[in-house]
C-alpha cells in the first residue's frame, strides 16, 4: 500500500522508494516556468566540465530520461537525440585550463551560469524557479529568478534536472571524443578523461597532454616528481 504524504504548498513531497524514476514533483510545486541545471564533468583528470540548463514540455517529452549515470550508453543517446527537438536547453562548458585556475566547483558554478546565460539569449525565456543538483547555488539572483533550490541528487527526483545531466553528458562525451582524435594513445574515448586504471598507466606511459588538469592528483603528484 502506497502511503500518501499531504504537504504545504512549500513542501515538498518525499517518496518512500529509494529507486523511484525522475518526475516532475519539484517542478509543479510552483506556479511558475521551472528550469532544471546539471553538470557532467566535475570527477575527471582531463577535459572540461559541462553544464545543461533544461525547460521539458510536460506534455511533449522523452520516455524514460532519468540519471544519466543509471542509463545505458543507447538509452541516453536515444533521449539526448529526443531532447534536441523536444526541450529547450542551453549548454555552458568551462575547459581544464580554467579549472585549474578557479578550482572545480567554481568551475562547475561558472559553467552553470553560462549554461542559463544560453538558455536565456536563445529563447528569451527567464524562469522564476531554478532547481539545480547539488548542495549549493551556482550563481546569484538575477533577472526574473525567484527562487534557486537547490536538490541533493536531484537528476534522481527532478525530471528537469535528469534531462539536463543527459544533454551535459552527452555534450561533454563528444567533446572528449574529439579530444580522443587528436590524442589516440589516452583512449579518451573509453573513460571520458576519468581516472581509471588505465588512463592513469597511459598517463605514466606516455605523460600528461594539454588537456590533463594539473591540479588534480594523480596528474598534480607526477608532474611534480617530475620537477
Amino acid at each position: 500500500m502506497q502511503l500518501k504524504i499531504k504537504t504545504s504548498p512549500n513542501i515538498f513531497a518525499m517518496t518512500l522508494k529509494p529507486d523511484s524514476s525522475p518526475n516532475f514533483s519539484l517542478e509543479n510545486n510552483h506556479d511558475a516556468v521551472v528550469i532544471g541545471i546539471d553538470e557532467a564533468g566535475r570527477g575527471p583528470i582531463a577535459g572540461p566540465v559541462v553544464a545543461a540548463c533544461v525547460l521539458l514540455n510536460q506534455n511533449d517529452f522523452p520516455q524514460g530520461i532519468n540519471d544519466s549515470k543509471k542509463l545505458s550508453k543507447a538509452a541516453r543517446k536515444r533521449i539526448f537525440s529526443e531532447l534536441q527537438k523536444k526541450a529547450k536547453f542551453g549548454v555552458g562548458i568551462v575547459n581544464e585550463k580554467i579549472i585549474d585556475q578557479i578550482n572545480i566547483l567554481e568551475a562547475t558554478k561558472l559553467a552553470m551560469l553560462q549554461a542559463y546565460d544560453d538558455f536565456c539569449v536563445k529563447y528569451k525565456i527567464f524562469a522564476k524557479v531554478i532547481l539545480v543538483d547539488g548542495n549549493f547555488s551556482p550563481f546569484e539572483i538575477k533577472d526574473k529568478i525567484e527562487k534557486i533550490i537547490p536538490v541533493i541528487k536531484g537528476d534522481q527526483k527532478s525530471l528537469s534536472i535528469a534531462a539536463a545531466s543527459i544533454i551535459a553528458k552527452e555534450t561533454r562525451d563528444a567533446i572528449m571524443d574529439e579530444i580522443h582524435e587528436k590524442y589516440p594513445q589516452f583512449a579518451f574515448d573509453k573513460h571520458a578523461g576519468y581516472p581509471t586504471k588505465f588512463h592513469v598507466e597511459k598517463v605514466s606511459e606516455h605523460g600528461i597532454c594539454k588537456f590533463h588538469r594539473r591540479s588534480f592528483e594523480p596528474i598534480k603528484s607526477m608532474l611534480n616528481a617530475g620537477n
